[in-house]
């Protein structure tokens, strides 16, 4: 590294395991990791350190700007593939998450898909476009309501 610091083979597996490899997620994490760090090698203990700011940092600004343009009735349909955890899912179980029938889901599916939200990896399933964003839906809106 230019600036002479180097991070444990235990903290960059740490890290790749917080962020599920995701690149913006793996600069937000080594950011914080690096501030964390009172000296080189980056340790395991000063990712465990880190975790709890890179998560807010993620929180205020990446997932927040997603959500700020969301209608209820998409922020509600999240929030159920949330209670269901951040691999895909079967659109009939989301839909009954929501107490409704799958055709009645489907148009608010459509728009996640158009703003970027949602993707179907395939036929009937739906997953978050980004990792962590399950856990950021339960801290966004914790009491979930169908």
């Amino acid at each position: 590294m230019a600036e002479g610091a180097r991070i444990s083979a235990e903290a960059l597996d740490r890290i790749l395991e917080e962020t599920g490899g995701y690149p913006y997620f793996l600069q937000e994490w080594g950011k914080q990791a690096w501030d964390a760090a009172t000296a080189s090698p980056i340790g395991v203990d000063d990712v465990w350190r880190a975790s709890s700011r890179a998560r807010t940092a993620l929180d205020e600004g990446f997932f927040r700007v997603r959500v700020d343009r969301l209608t209820p009735s998409e922020l509600k349909y999240l929030r159920a593939m949330a209670e269901l955890g951040d691999r895909p899912h079967r659109s009939g179980d989301i839909a009954g998450v929501l107490g409704r029938k799958v055709t009645s889901v489907g148009p608010t599916r459509s728009k996640l898909i158009a703003k970027g939200m949602v993707w179907n990896p395939s036929h009937g399933d739906t997953a978050f476009t980004v990792p962590l964003f399950a856990d950021f839906m339960k801290r966004f809106a914790p009491e979930f309501v169908a």
